[in-house]
């Protein structure tokens, strides 16, 4: 073999087979190359809950997911966020409607901490009070489901859809709802993060205070 079959070779890329988490089943989500196994974490990859499933009516939840561990052919990946389409929430839009949405940061059982945004369409025009009452609703229900389960069982309860249908069971008690959904999901914060943020923040307030000498 010549010098030259020999770069050649040793600079061939290598490819790794992309799979999802667990909880998605390990499903393959496509190959991608790298010269050195280093460079493929972190790397993010977007589908579809559709193109997971094989339904093409969940088309409109998109997944992203990021390498976090890499194996001799193969790249693992965490959830890092889940969104529903721009075209899919316009959809639910109607004149004559209200549109209530919360913002909701959280720590699941297992410190990992999320944003979720979770949004209620009602049938007819709500009032000011009844918005306040149904956004408070959704804000509790959502903190109450992290407060209950770890970072995998809070996403597959809202990619499956249970915790929308839980906060329509609930808010449209207030009043009358045409369809809840939680509109995105995004990972801020795995637990060693947040335990070195805590850990600073102890630092600093024990810097903060003042030791009095005589």
């Amino acid at each position: 073999m010549s010098e030259r079959s020999v770069s050649k070779q040793s600079q061939e890329k290598r490819w790794y087979t992309v799979m999802a988490p667990e909880i998605f089943d390990r499903a393959e989500l496509g190959e991608t190359p790298a010269d050195e196994v280093e460079q493929v974490y972190d790397r993010t990859v977007e589908t579809t809950l559709g193109e997971l499933e094989d339904d093409p009516s969940e088309n409109n939840t998109k997944l992203t997911f990021q390498v976090t561990d890499v194996g001799s052919d193969a790249a693992y990946t965490e959830f890092v966020q889940h969104e529903l389409t721009r075209d899919y929430l316009r959809s639910l839009t109607r004149r004559g409607t209200s549109k209530v949405d919360a913002f909701v940061t959280l720590l699941t059982t297992d410190d990992y901490r999320l944003q979720v945004q979770p949004v209620a369409y009602t049938t007819k025009s709500a009032d000011r009070s009844q918005e306040q009452a149904i956004r408070e609703t959704m804000v509790e229900l959502v903190e109450e489901a992290a407060d209950e389960r770890t970072f995998e069982g809070l996403i597959d309860s809202i990619v499956e859809g249970r915790l929308s249908s839980a906060i329509y069971g609930e808010a449209k008690t207030i009043y009358p709802l045409r369809r809840v959904e939680v509109q995105k999901t995004r990972l801020e914060a795995r637990p060693e993060e947040v335990a070195a943020e805590e850990a600073a923040a102890v630092d600093v307030d024990e810097s903060d205070v003042d030791v009095d000498e005589d």
